[in-house]
């Protein structure tokens, strides 16, 4: 067990105590601090990676590198009240990212440590954090779920609660909708034995391009452009020593052609004139999309190899005068420009965005459907061209920025100095509550005990 420095520099008693279990990397606790004001007194998870990124990031906190079922939940406390019992139990055996891989029981009964705190110390609120897919929460049949009995657990987990005293709500939020740059969408059940009424953030956040979208009580949206780092530079899609895979280029000609050739006004790169970009999307082998870099980015996952976004940028040039390229039905001219064959970058889209029978780099360039003009782009009436393609995987605190964690959060080392790795960063960051989005829930319903007396 760890134990942060001077955190018994203040009297325990004068107030209820937090606690995080399943802290991870310290999402959860991020946003309640943000909510309270305080730091949270107790946190628990049995990743020492985990525990080393929570200690460095939070130093007041009692920290529990063990699992949270060996922790006694009386001892820890103390004999003080606890205000508020935060679980993010893992997720992994639950979501529907999981495809066909078989479900661990024993996983996916890891909320029931919740059942044994309401127990023992009995939380003045409870809120638990999960997949959308915790609902069906039901036995299961090797390894899979049992469709007949879905959702059984689910409802014998929230009658244990009430039977504890507790009022059970639930609900799935969005995290763009309160200032989060992604639109991570998690189940959120709260439980209180206070007497209180259960409440519900309002989001503060839209999308400002929906019918829907009120200026007057909403702001427009994070997005990914505001957490991408601008100043790093994408290495180009060819002549590399070590070829993209084909499935790769194939992602990427067709978001050049959604973003950039079909958009009627591709989004400008901040500050960037002539760069025009977008995500590709490597976590799920069997549907990686391609998103706009000016909507929130999509749900970071833990546990994909090698990264999990890559920002594409193409790299234009205006055009001058009539210097409009050639016919498609002539052999492809060699025109050079920033150290790049521009047929290349022609010959390499309609490979994959044309009729889809592909050709040769090296062969004269297909003829394609009436009004394709080699690599020409017009935005707001001015013709470019594409002179290059660019792709680099997103760094880890672009994805934290993602989660809306603090610019100052510490996630590249422990509080002893050791390094993390890239993938134990990226891990924290998947596996982590989006902060603003725990702050939003934390702020609509916890309530410091001299409140709750004057409300009485």
């Amino acid at each position: 067990m760890y134990r942060g420095p001077n955190q018994f520099s203040f009297n325990l008693e004068q107030h209820e105590l937090i606690v995080d279990n399943y802290a991870g990397g310290g999402g959860a606790s991020t946003g309640i601090e943000m909510s309270t004001g305080r730091h949270v007194d107790i946190a628990i998870n049995h990743d020492v990676d985990a525990i080393a990124m929570h200690s460095t990031n939070h130093p007041l906190t009692t920290h529990y590198c063990e699992s949270t079922w060996d922790v006694n939940p009386i001892t820890a406390c103390a004999g003080r009240p606890v205000g508020l019992a935060w679980f993010s139990p893992d997720c992994k055996h639950f979501s529907k990212a999981a495809g066909g891989k078989p479900l661990n029981k024993k996983i996916r009964g890891l909320a029931w440590v919740a059942i044994k705190w309401a127990a023992l110390v009995k939380p003045r609120i409870i809120m638990l954090e999960n997949v959308e897919e915790f609902v069906t929460w039901g036995p299961l049949v090797n390894g899979k779920l049992c469709q007949k009995r879905k959702g059984k657990i689910f409802r014998s987990f929230v009658h244990q609660l009430r039977q504890h005293g507790y009022k059970v709500e639930w609900r799935l939020l969005t995290a763009s909708d309160y200032g989060c740059p992604t639109i991570r969408k998690r189940f959120f059940l709260v439980a209180r034995r206070d007497g209180l009424p259960i409440n519900w953030p309002t989001p503060t956040h839209g999308n400002p391009n929906s019918l829907t979208f009120n200026k007057k009580q909403l702001k427009p949206w994070k997005t990914a452009a505001d957490i991408i780092d601008w100043s790093i530079p994408c290495k180009s899609i060819f002549n590399r020593s070590r070829p993209l895979a084909e499935k790769t280029m194939q992602r990427i000609a067709r978001g050049i052609q959604k973003f950039i050739i079909d958009a009627d006004e591709p989004f400008i790169a901040p500050g960037e004139a002539t760069i025009i970009p977008f995500i590709t999307e490597f976590a799920n082998a069997s549907n990686q999309r391609n998103m706009s870099a000016n909507e929130p980015l999509r749900t970071i996952c833990a546990q994909v190899k090698g990264g999990h976004f890559a920002l594409v940028t193409s790299s234009m040039i205006k055009l001058r005068g009539t210097n409009i390229g050639f016919p498609t039905n002539e052999p492809v001219h060699t025109i050079t420009a920033g150290g790049l064959h521009l047929g290349e970058v022609r010959a390499f889209l309609i490979k994959y965005y044309g009729t889809g029978t592909g050709q040769k780099i090296n062969e004269p360039l297909h003829t394609v459907r009436t009004g394709d003009c080699f690599g020409l782009v017009t935005i707001k009436g001015e013709n470019y061209q594409i002179v290059d393609i660019g792709l680099r995987m997103l760094e880890p605190h672009e994805l934290f920025a993602a989660s809306s964690f603090p610019s100052d959060y510490i996630i590249d080392k422990d509080h002893t100095g050791k390094k993390y790795s890239k993938a134990k960063q990226v891990a924290r960051c998947g596996n982590a509550v989006p902060p603003l989005l725990a702050s939003a829930l934390v702020s609509a319903n916890y309530n410091q005990p001299a409140r709750l007396a004057g409300a009485a």
